[in-house]
C-alpha cells in the first residue's frame, strides 16, 4: 500500500470517527465545534490530496507515452544506423574488388 494510499485510509478513518461523535457525549459546544472545524478542514485537504493525486497520474501518462514515443525514435536511428553501417562496408567491399581489378589489369 503506497503512502498516499494509507495516509487516504487514515483520513477516512477519521472522518468516519468524526461523523459518528454524537452530541450524547455532552462535550462543551467549544470542543464540538474544534472537532467539526477539524472535520472540515480534514475534508478539504483529502480533496486537495486526491486532486493532487489525478494530476500525479496525468502526468506519469503523459511522460510514460514521451518515453515511449522517445524509446521508438531511438530504435528507429538505430536500424538506420546499422543500414547506414552495412552499405559501408557493402562499398568498403565493393571498392576492394575494384581496386583488385584494377591491380590485375594493370599487370
Amino acid at each position: 500500500m503506497s503512502n498516499f494510499e494509507k495516509k487516504e485510509q487514515n483520513l477516512n478513518q477519521l472522518i468516519d470517527k468524526l461523523n459518528s461523535i454524537s452530541l450524547s457525549y455532552s462535550q462543551p459546544s467549544y470542543e464540538l465545534s474544534k472537532i467539526i472545524t477539524e472535520k472540515k478542514e480534514l475534508i478539504i485537504k483529502k480533496k486537495e490530496i486526491e486532486k493532487q493525486n489525478q494530476e500525479l497520474i496525468r502526468e506519469h501518462k503523459f511522460l510514460k507515452e514521451k518515453i515511449k514515443k522517445l524509446q521508438l525514435e531511438v530504435n528507429e536511428k538505430s536500424k538506420l544506423e546499422e543500414r547506414f553501417n552495412q552499405d559501408i562496408e557493402e562499398l568498403s567491399q565493393e571498392t576492394e574488388n575494384l581496386a583488385s581489378e584494377i591491380d590485375k589489369w594493370q599487370m
